[in-house]
């Protein structure tokens, strides 16, 4: 099929996007009307998961609380009309993730309290970054940097422990080096749902440079410690992002390219985890460093082109819906 904006690999195929952002700052904006745009321009996304990233917090009150503000937007976004052409308007933010400071134990469990409420019964999870590294140029690809050794922290674990008894998820961000970390976490916390973020985000950037192949490999063993524990999915994105050190043949590289790039990633994580706990993810709009949103979809699409039918809905739509709890 092609659109105006291009060629759209298997139209057809059901899509949830498992994560995504909206950004409202001075240097960058990404509205929900420009993600909707996104979402009808090809591909046929059902749904999305909204995934934190530090918007809209609350300006007053306990600063434990004003994280929620970011959810209680999310949440109040107005419903958009079904089109003219009698498109449906996909269900996007059916799923909400957002931020704790999981760190400060026991005191967290009023702010999960006000995330649920504040959902409107979207809310997912809990996604607090806990990525860190010696090495200041990973940096200057993420916004944030949290402690050392966070999830092994015994007030994180407290605070970590309250999620399952509310039948909240925990979105894992970090960098390929702490994966064995997320390992112990997982066994601790055998009934909570982890979702590890953007494949483990396997550094390609500063000292990681110069040792790919050692990287690579790392990386991978990190990864099969992970896929070990039966409580964590993955999320197959975040592969547009600059941090991982790809090198495309072009400057503006097609769908084919960005395929023939990411496959290695894409085929290990599904070979370590299974497609039962494998979904895709769009990322956007930060994936857009590298890509636009049909051409990122297009690449997972030729990557997985001789799966089955019942492999790809796993892939692109029924694992998001069951690991999310969504009703798409």
């Amino acid at each position: 099929m092609s659109s105006q904006f291009g060629d759209i690999l298997e139209a057809e195929l059901p899509i949830i996007d498992a994560h995504h952002h909206l950004i409202d700052g001075p240097a960058h904006s990404y509205s929900i009307k420009n993600y909707l745009a996104d979402c009808q321009s090809g591909h046929l996304i059902k749904g999305s998961v909204y995934i934190e990233v530090r918007q809209n917090y609350w300006k007053n009150g306990p600063a434990k609380l004003r994280p929620v503000g970011e959810t209680e937007f999310v949440a109040n976004l107005k419903e958009f009309e079904d089109n003219d052409d009698g498109r449906l308007t996909p269900r996007l933010c059916s799923g909400i993730v957002g931020f704790a400071e999981l760190e400060i134990g026991d005191q967290v469990d009023e702010v999960l309290d006000a995330h649920i409420e504040a959902g409107k019964g979207k809310f997912r999870g809990i996604r607090r970054g806990v990525y860190w590294s010696s090495d200041p140029a990973v940096y200057s690809h993420v916004s944030i940097k949290p402690p050392s050794n966070l999830m092994s922290d015994e007030n994180f674990k407290k605070g970590f422990s309250l999620l399952a008894p509310k039948k909240l998820s925990f979105d894992a961000v970090l960098f390929h080096p702490q994966l064995s970390e997320l390992r112990d976490l997982a066994k601790a916390f055998p009934d909570t749902q982890i979702i590890l973020n953007h494949v483990g985000f396997r550094i390609g950037v500063g000292e990681y440079l110069a040792k790919p192949e050692e990287t690579f490999q790392e990386w991978r063993r990190g990864l099969q410690l992970v896929a070990e524990q039966a409580n964590v999915a993955v999320k197959i994105g975040g592969l547009g992002m600059d941090i991982w050190g790809f090198k495309y043949p072009s400057l503006k590289p097609s769908y084919k390219e960005l395929a023939a790039t990411w496959k290695p990633v894409v085929e290990i994580a599904i070979e370590l985890f299974g497609i039962d706990r494998c979904i895709f993810e769009s990322n956007f709009p930060v994936d857009s460093a590298n890509t636009d949103f049909n051409s990122l979809w297009n690449a997972y699409k030729l990557i997985s082109k001789d799966y089955s039918d019942s492999e790809k809905d796993k892939l692109f739509f029924s694992n998001a819906q069951k690991i999310y709890r969504l009703s798409l």
